[in-house]
Order: C-alpha cells, then structure tokens, then sequence
C-alpha cells in the first residue's frame, strides 16, 4: 500500500460515529504516526476522548496511538501512562527506539516508586539514635540550618539538605505519599513493589507490574542477573534482590544437571554475591541501606540450599556489621570441620579479620573464642559505663548501628542458623588450632611475616639518601628534618638504620624538636618488630629515678614506641600510660601522647580517654596538640558523644590555637566512617566563626565520608572551597576530595583540572595533595599531567605539595609501567642540588624521594586493603601526615599508611615453603627501578676566568716560541701514561658549541690514557652481550619466589604451578594459605632472617643502655671496629641522647662577648 502524505483524512474519520471508520482511522495512523505525527498532534485531544469512552471497543489501540503521539513530542512521562493503558497491544519485544524508550522510563518509575517510600533509612535510625549532640555556642532557631537555604548556605546539615542527588543511591528517603498503594506480588512470590509503596499510576498497578516481570523475566533467560540486581538495588527492594539471586542459584543447578541444555550459562550465586559484595563497598553510598544488603548476604549464605557458603564474603561482611560472634562461629565451625582444607580457610580469614579489623573488634572475637581464658586487656576500654543502653549510644563500635542492644535480645544466631549449645571439650589439634588463630588475630604473625619480607628485600638506594645529604645544609632543622624523613620512609619497617650508623657526625647536629623527629624515625624503621622493639629504643627511653640524657629523645622514643607498636599496642599500652602520667616535661609528654595514641588506635579505652583529658585541662600549649590528636585517636570511629561535647566545649574555652587544631582533627577522627551520624557534629563546626574549627570541619566530613564517593558530601566540599575566607579552610576541602574519592581515582583529575588553575596557591596546593591522595600508587597518567606545571609553579609550597603529589602516585613505577619516572626521578635531583631553590621546595622534594622509595621499594601507599575495606590505619595516617602543614613531627604518620606488597604462601601448619609462583609477563615490567648510578671523583665545575687582551698577546708570543723550540729539536718524547694537559693557541681552535666541548670534555678516556678507541672494542662486545643477556632476560613469563615483591596489577598475571600445594582462595597479596596435598613428604621451608639481624641489634641497645646508664652522653663520635656490627639505634644513642646547649638542666654556652642594646624608643646617652 502507497504511503499516506496527508493525515487529514484519517484525522476526519475520528469524528465519524461509526465504530468501524474510527478503528480504521486508529489502525492507519498507528502505522503512519512515526511519519504524520506533526498533523496528528494537534487532535490529540479527540484521540483521548475515544479512550476514555468506555463504549469504545478499540480503547486500547487509542491508548498506543496516544502513546506514540507524545513519545513524538518528547513528553516521555505522558507516553509511558498510555503505553501501560495500551496493555497488551504495547509488546516489549519489538526492538524499537519507542519500545526501548518506554520500558527505561517504565524501570525508573519502578525505582522511582520503590525507594522514596521504602522506610530503610528510617527504619535503620530510629533502630538505633545517637543522644543530641550538646554545643557551648548558640545556634539558629532552625538547627544547624534552614531547608530553604539548603541550596545556599554551606552549613546546612546534609539531614536538611534540599539539593537533589545525582544517584538514586545517596537520596533520601522521602515520606511523600500522594497517590494510593498497590501491592504486586510476582508470579514466584517475591513483591517487586514493597508493601505499602505509593503508586502514582491509578488504576495501572497490573500493568507495571507485568511490563517489570517481563523484562526480569527475559533477564533470568538470558543470563543477565546482574542488571536486575542493579535494578532492585536502586529499588531498595530487597526481597527482589533475595529472589533474583536465589533464582540464579537454581537455574546453575538445573544447568549443571543439564549440561547439553542449549542456552547462555547461568551466573553462580556465589558470584552474584561477590558482585553484591562489591557493589557495597563501591556504589551504594547511603549507610542504613549498606548495612541492609549486608545482612541480606549473610542471611543467603545462611540458607539451607546453599552448601558451600563464602566464608570469606561472610567475613568481610561480618567486620563491617562489627558481628565479633559471628566472625567467632565461622572460625569455630572451619575448626571443627577438622580438614586442612577448612583449618586453612580459618587461617586465611583470620588473617583477613587482622587486616581489616580494629584493635576492639579483635579483642571480642579472641574472647569468645572456645577455650578464651584470656580475658579483654585493661587498656581495651575494660571501664565502660555500667548501662548498656548507654554504652551502645556512646561509644557505639564502628557501623554497628544495624541491631538494637536490649535484655530480651535473642542469642545471636550461627552458621547453623541456631543458638549455640556447650561446647563438648576441645581435641589436642583444636587447642592447637585455636592457639594459632589466636596469635593470627593478635597481629603478632601477620607483622612478624611482614617485618621478614621487607628485611629479605630490601632495596633502598643509599646513594640517594648521601646525596639528599650532602646537597641539604645538616644545621638548618628543615633540612635535617627533610633528611631525616626520607631515611625513615626509605627504610620503613625495614630494621634497617645503617644510615644512621654511618653518618653520626650529620645526625649530632640535630637539636630540640629535630633530635625529637631523628629519635622518632627509629619508630618507623623498626615498625612491626614487637619482639625486640622496647629493647631497640632503651637508651633513649625515659628512665625511673635517674634524670639524664634530652627530653627531645626521650619524648621522641615514647613516639617511636608507638609508631612500632601501631594499632597494636597492647603489649606496650600500660607502659607509655605509666611513663605519660609521670612525665613533667612538656616535650616527653608531647611524645608520650602521640606514642599512646599511635599504639591504642581505635581501642575505645576510657581509662586512656579519661588520662589524656586530664592533660588536656592543664591548657599547655606544647603538649596540648598531641592530647587533643590522641584523644581522637583512641576513641577513632566510635563516634562518642560524651569525647565530643568535651572536646568541643574545651576547644572554645582555651586561647592557644595549637589545642583547638589537635582537638579539631581528633573529633575528626572520631567521626571516622560515621558518614549520615556525622552530619550535625560537620553543620555544627562549618557554622563556627573560628577557621580553625571550621577546618576541623571539612576534616570530619573528609573522615566521615572517606571512600564512599558520597555526591553529597563532594558538593559540600567545592562549596566551602570556592567561598570560604580562610585560606586554610579553602586548602583542606580541596585536599579532602581525595579522601572521599580514593576509590574512583579516573574521576579526580577532572574534578580538580579547573581548581590546580585557580589564582589562589592554596588551591592549588590542595588540589595538588587531592591528587595525591586519591591517585597513590596508580601511576595515573592525567594525574601526573596536571601536577607537572605545578612542579615549576612560581608559589613555594605550591611546588612542595605538587613533588609530594607526584611520588605518590608514582610509587613502586618504574620506567616500562611509566615512562615519566626517569624524568621525575631527575628533577627531584635538580632541585635537591639547586642552591638558589626555596628552603619549601627542597623539603618537599625530600620527602617524595623518600616517598616514591618507600619501604626499601617494597610498599604502597594503600588507603583501602587486598580486600576492598577501608584500611582504617592508612586513612588516618594519610590525614595526619597532611597535618605536616602546621608540625613537622606529623610526617612519621604516613607510615601508617605504607602497605607491603608482598606475597607470602603459607601452608596449614602457618610455615613457609619454598615454592614459586609464575608470572606471565616481562620481568622488566613489574621489576625494581635500577639503582642511581654514583660519578667518583667528579671534580667541582670551574668559572672561567676573565683574560686581558695584553696578557692574551703574551701567552700568543709565549706559545709561537715554545712552538718553535719543538720543531727545532731533534728528540721525539715518549708518550706518558698520563696524558700531559697542552695549552692551543686559540687562533688554532675550532670554533664549536659549549654544549659539545663539555661532552668532549667528559668523554671517556682508555685505561692507559688514549682517547678511548683502544677500549671501543672491548666495550662493544660488552654491549653486545648485555643485549643478548636482556633479550633472554626479557622472555615472556617468569618464576616468582614465595615471600616476593608483586605489586597488586601485577596479582592478575600470577598462577601457582605447584602441583603440591592448591591456595584457599584467588591471590589478593598478601598472606595467601595454601593447602598441601601430600603432607607426609617433605618439605623445604624458607629460613627466617630478619629475626636474628633484629635480636643482635636489639642486644646491642640494650647493652649499650646499660654501660651508659649513669654517664651523660656527648657527641657523636667515630665508630670504631669493635661496634661495627652493632646496629645504628645503638650507636645513634650516644649522639642523639645528648643534652643540648639550650637543653634545660644542661649548661649553658659561654658568652663569646659583651655587648650593649638599646631598646625600642630609648634614648641614647
């Protein structure tokens, strides 16, 4: 049939009264509409009144054409109403763009209707509510701010907030109901809409509900579970999501039982969980509906359906709900499977839980351990209020707002989905079992292995660090302090302070707070050796009843004793205690509170809390800043009230600025990971006339909020960062978006491209550190774009912050993973050796030669785990190490943040065999940077001196004779084995470039003082055989030796081709269990090295503490045989324990002479 040009006579026909002329009129323009629509539009109106005419038979048919009308039109909404009044004439099979338009806007209604009125995030709140937060100062008559200014005012608190959110999944739950309720129940009994749910489709609910069941239904046959997982999630559905994942459950069996059966293969439910998982962790930003899915993961794992249930799934899920008896079911019922299969399933998560747990949440778990005879330590918060109601409001743990505390709670529930029963007593292997688990979950293995691995492959370039030496001026304290820094995050928990030991004439030049930092790093080298670390750090520490040596040092050793003890310090806990509370200097009390609150990270202890506040009231402003920080520290994430009223109430009553910023950053740290509880503390402190308050702010907000990639929270921070008045505060929210957006690094470059440009150097430098953070250890290519103008910027610290920036995130790169490092490595040389750079710009070039060498260039920066959690003590050591701003001594806290990279394979009875792995990759790829090449004897560039034309003349007569004098003579002298310098005559030179007369200058000469050409050949042949070498070197795959450096890109190229031994799990780095296979024969175990090289060292402190316990140490002296093999602690003792001039209690310097002042306005005799 020819095609219609004109819709005018169809138009017509609609207005006949015969039914028949109008269904005609109605057929032709549903073919013809995509064509005559323009036409057609304008009756819309008629078209409508058919389907509303109830007499009308075709009503359906009029629903579709007025369906297409407006799709035409762009009234999407419109279209989508008479498309679901279409029923069955609306087919979503056809593969068009009118189909596929209305079904997405079908699905979005769906996700539309299902969450804003699915109760989870009040629900969750009114589970669980914090006590109000009680302020000193007064606030608006609306609260912390005023709906209406929700779209202006920077301090409206997010609870208020009327922006709306670019994802579905960080809106709020709205309580709007305007239509009537419908309750759809799917065909296999799972509601699609929840009970209850607002409906803003009348008379339409069968219709959505069926165009919804279809579409999840064509999803189940093709194998696309995921997006209806995506679908139900944004829904908040979660009996849809519980259904979708039980349905991929049994359609893989009915698969795996058919396997001839023709169609695409069913995704696991295992699979889907883990995807779950991950969707948690990543993309879900609201907390009470994080915690939901969380449980819902447990609850499948739990089902009697599921056979194999992902233990360690379960036990990420389990730290992040903080179930500490869960965790405890799941390692007891792995144990008493009694295999070794299953007991090295509990090892592997036991090492997991150490990973990504507090000190707290370890402390329950090892308690409710069958056979716990060992009971929660003292200094683990033993000293709770006695109401557990208000406990739980408190000092509720972190996230661990999904279940209500009550007397008539039920007993938690087991793997078994029961309560558990007495234990029947234990086995020998049991005990044995749970004696391993329990020294796993204490930290004591995990830190043992990792000590050993960054001992075994050491790789710090100690060229670099003479040379950083050489090039800083030792008496200037920013520079010894730079060099003291790079040597420490150089040798990071390497045991290795050689440097020391060789250069104590360079570190006896430290006084005051430098010899603090000096005597401080020893914390960072020697982190995580437990065994002997008191031992290393005697001479230094403070000492009963005898008052001797600097309190520099020893206020530095009580922060070296935390630092090695970090977010382990139950060992050391009561000894820094004791030694805070007898201390009177106000520097050994500085470092006593850094020490503790280093070492009692996120324990929660009220007796620590209750000590530090008492400092804190004694208003010192030298000590003041350590206590507020610690006291931050060791109530980290708990979010407790009663800490934050005081902290808040004594940080508007003191004047001394240094105690308001540790007060402000500690209730930061509280709030770590809080994200919607924080909300009224954030409002409360942006609102504050005090920048300094205001910056404790944002950090609270960056703490809170840290890694979730909150929408919200981001526009908050752009806001203060392009308004608020001080350059303080502008500068730590910029920075801060690197907390909240580590996880999704591709996103920052963009985000702060505009803001590196801005005309405030302060924005520019959080911009620069933005990058930094977010982007560490990527290597991103648009990160290192952005930060390389910022390099050459003409503001200082602009400089210092972009060199800092650009080490981390080219940590542990080398030259085939980024071509950029060579160039970067060259211009953190220049500037170091540039004499006319600023003081600002060398240090922080210091500290990123230190950074991108981290560790002995076996560690990262990770700010999330192998995992996928949080990694809570590297997002707090990252916040404070950019604390450096204001005090230098911070800097020690990006240790915290180094992470090994490592792979180290353990069997079931926790012993290291000698195994490889295989990498299918180029050895360069993932190799070592090569180590900087030293120039000997390398004589210092001379000045050419100015030659007066008369003197000029008289060397040219000089030259013409001595010239004619060899021509004359008879004798030829025999060629030296040194060649002899000759003055030409400058009318004889050539004129050639400066450029290629040095490097002719610099050329090479032979061994017996030729120009070379004698040793080409020689030099060929090696070349040719370094090539040769390189092309077999440089075949493709490669065998890798238990306890190696793999960096994490690198785990995907990894296999264990060992036949004997079968991991627990897929890699993840780090500790990895293996599985024997064949026990009974023997085995080759890897010997332990680091052990013996630390107990000698630790002998010689020791010893070196007791021969000089009553004699004052002077200074640094040179190192005689006899001590060479004693390690740098020791000998660094006596240089670093000396009193200074200025020192109190020392003596002072003479006067070198009189002299006479004059004060100000007075007048002169």
């Amino acid at each position: 049939m020819v095609g219609l040009t004109s819709a005018a006579g169809l138009v017509g026909l609609l207005a006949e009264p015969d039914a028949q002329l109008r269904t005609y009129a109605l057929r032709r323009l549903n073919d013809e509409v995509d064509l005559l629509w323009p036409e057609v539009a304008d009756s819309v109106g008629d078209i409508e009144a058919l389907y509303e005419d109830e007499g009308f038979a075709e009503r359906e048919l009029a629903a579709l054409v007025v369906s297409r009308i407006y799709y035409h039109l762009q009234e999407y909404h419109e279209s989508m109403i008479f498309a679901l009044r279409a029923g069955k004439l609306f087919d979503l099979s056809n593969p068009g763009e009118f189909e596929e338009t209305i079904i997405a806007k079908c699905v979005d209604s769906y996700i539309w209707v299902s969450a804003s009125h699915t109760p989870l995030g009040s629900v969750a709140a009114d589970q669980h509510l914090p006590p109000e937060l009680v302020t000193t100062f007064p606030q608006s008559a609306e609260g912390g701010g005023s709906t209406s200014a929700g779209l202006t005012s920077p301090t409206t608190p997010f609870t208020h907030s009327t922006l709306p959110s670019k994802s579905l999944l960080s809106r709020e739950t709205s309580s709007t109901t305007f239509l009537s309720t419908f309750d759809p129940v799917h065909a296999n009994g799972a509601k699609l809409v929840p009970p209850g749910t607002s409906n803003p489709f009348r008379g339409l609910e069968q219709r959505l509900e069926s165009v919804i069941s279809t579409l999840f239904e064509q999803c189940f046959q093709q194998g696309r579970y995921r997006q209806v997982m995506g679908i139900v999630i944004e829904a908040r559905n979660l009996d849809a999501l519980k259904h979708t994942i039980i349905r991929a459950h049994r359609d893989h069996e009915q698969r795996h039982v058919h396997e001839k059966q023709d169609g695409p293969p069913g995704a696991h439910a295992f699979e889907l969980l883990e995807y779950l998982l991950q969707l948690c962790m990543t993309v879900v930003q609201e907390r009470a509906l994080r915690n939901e899915i969380l449980k819902l993961i447990l609850e499948i794992h739990t089902l009697p359906g599921i056979s194999q249930p992902d233990y360690f799934a379960i036990a990420r899920c389990v730290v992040y709900l903080d179930e500490h008896e869960l965790a405890a079911d799941i390692l007891e019922r792995l144990v008493n499977d009694g295999d070794a299969s299953s007991l090295a399933k509990a090892y592997q998560i036991a090492f997991d839980l150490f990973d990504n747990s507090t000190q707290e949440f370890l402390a329950k778990v090892r308690k409710v351990l069958p056979e716990a005879k060992e009971a929660a330590p003292a200094s683990l918060g033993a000293s709770h209020p006695t109401d557990g109601e208000t406990d739980a409001q408190e000092t509720d743990a972190l996230l661990a707002n999904h279940h209500e505390s009550s007397d008539h709670a039920a007993p938690p529930p087991t793997m078994n989905g029961g309560v558990k029963d007495d234990e029947p007593p234990l086995s020998d292997d049991q005990k044995t079992a749970y004696t391993a688990i329990r020294n796993i979950l204490t930290g004591t293995k995990s830190i043992e292995l990792n000590l050993e691995f960054l001992y075994r492959n050491n790789h710090t370039d100690l060229n670099i660090l003479n040379r950083i030496k050489d090039s800083l001026e030792a008496r200037n304290s920013i520079f010894h302090n730079a060099v003291t820094f790079a040597n420490a995050f150089m040798n990071a928990g390497t045991t290795s302070d050689i440097f020391f030991r060789k250069n104590l004439e360079w570190l006896g030049k430290a006084v005051n707070w430098s010899k603090f930092t000096a005597t401080a790093a020893l914390g960072v080298i020697h982190r995580g050796n437990l065994s002997q670390g008191k031992r290393l750090l005697e001479p230094y520490l403070p000492r009963d009843n005898l008052v001797t040596g600097s309190a520099y040092s020893q206020g530095g050793s009580l922060y070296a004793l935390g630092l090695i003890y970090a977010n382990h310090g139950t060992r050391v806990l009561d000894y820094l205690r004791d030694q805070f509370q007898k201390a009177e200097d106000e520097v050994v009390q500085h470092g006593g509170a850094l020490g503790l609150g280093v070492a009692g990270m996120a324990t929660g202890s009220d007796d620590i809390y209750e000590d530090l506040k008492t400092r804190l009231f004694t208003d010192s402003a030298v000590n003041g800043e350590a206590v507020g920080l610690a006291m931050g520290l060791v109530m980290l994430g708990t979010g407790s009230v009663k800490a934050l009223e005081v902290m808040l109430r004594y940080a508007h009553e003191t004047q001394h600025e240094k105690i308001v910023r540790g007060l402000a950053l500690g209730m930061a740290l509280i709030m770590f990971g809080r994200q919607e509880a924080a909300d009224e503390l954030i409002s409360v402190l942006l609102e504050d006339a005090d920048p300094t308050l205001r910056y404790g702010g944002i950090m609270t907000l960056a703490m809170a909020y840290c890694g979730t990639g909150s929408n919200k929270a981001v526009r908050r921070l752009l806001h203060v960062a392009v308004s608020d008045v001080s350059d303080d505060v502008r500068r730590v929210a910029v920075m801060s978006l690197g907390f909240i957006l580590f996880r999704k690094p591709s996103t920052v470059p963009g985000m702060v491209e505009l803001l590196s440009e801005s005309y405030n150097p302060h924005v520019r430098y959080g911009a620069a550190m933005a990058l930094g953070i977010s982007c560490a250890g990527t290597g991103l290519a648009e990160a290192i774009d952005l930060l390389e103008p910022m390099v050459k910027d003409p503001t200082d610290f602009v400089r210092q912050g972009a060199v800092i920036a650009v080490a981390m995130i080219l940590i542990e790169q080398n030259e085939a993973m980024n071509p950029k490092v060579t160039s970067v490595r060259k211009t953190l040389q220049r500037i170091i050796g540039d004499r006319h750079e600023d003081a600002m710009a060398k240090f922080g070039c210091a500290l990123a030669m230190g950074i991108i060498d981290a560790g002995g260039r076996n560690c990262t920066i990770g700010l999330q785990t192998q995992t996928g959690n949080l990694n809570m003590a590297g997002v707090v050591g990252m916040a404070v190490f950019t604390q450096y701003w204001y005090w230098f001594p911070f800097t020690h806290f990006l240790s915290l943040s180094f992470t090994p990279t490592s792979i180290i394979g353990l069997d079931q009875d926790l012993e290291i065999p000698q195994l490889r792995f295989h990498c299918a990759t180029r050895p360069s790829l993932f190799d070592y940077p090569p180590e900087q090449e030293t120039k000997t004897d390398e004589a210092p560039e001379k000045v050419a001196t100015a030659v007066l034309s008369t003197t000029m003349q008289a060397k040219r007569r000089a030259q013409r004779k001595e010239k004619q004098l060899r021509r004359e003579s008879m004798d030829l002298d025999q060629v030296p084995t040194t060649p002899k310098t000759t003055t030409v005559p400058p009318e004889e030179k050539m004129d050639i470039d400066e450029e290629h007369a040095v490097e002719t200058e610099k050329k090479p000469k032979g061994a017996d003082g030729s120009d070379g050409k004698v040793g080409e050949k020689d030099a060929s042949t090696a070349e040719t055989s370094k090539k040769k070498a390189d092309k077999e070197r440089e075949r493709v795959g490669y065998d890798v030796m238990n306890m190696s450096r793999v960096l994490p890109t690198q785990l995907q190229h990894l296999t264990l081709p060992e036949a004997r031994y079968e991991p627990v799990k897929a890699p993840t780095g780090g500790v990895i269990l293996l599985v024997d296979k064949h026990p009974s024969e023997p085995k080759e175990l890897l010997e332990l090295k680091a052990k013996g090289n630390v107990d000698r060292a630790a002998a010689a402190a020791a010893g070196g503490a007791a021969g000089d316990a009553n004699t004052n140490a002077g200074g640094g002296g040179s190192t005689t045989e006899a001590e060479s093999s004693t390690g740098g602690a020791a000998e660094a003792a006596g240089v670093l324990t000396a009193v200074d001039e200025d020192d109190e209690g020392g003596e002072d310097a003479e006067m070198p002479r009189e002299f006479d002042y004059y004060s100000e306005g007075e007048d002169e005799a």
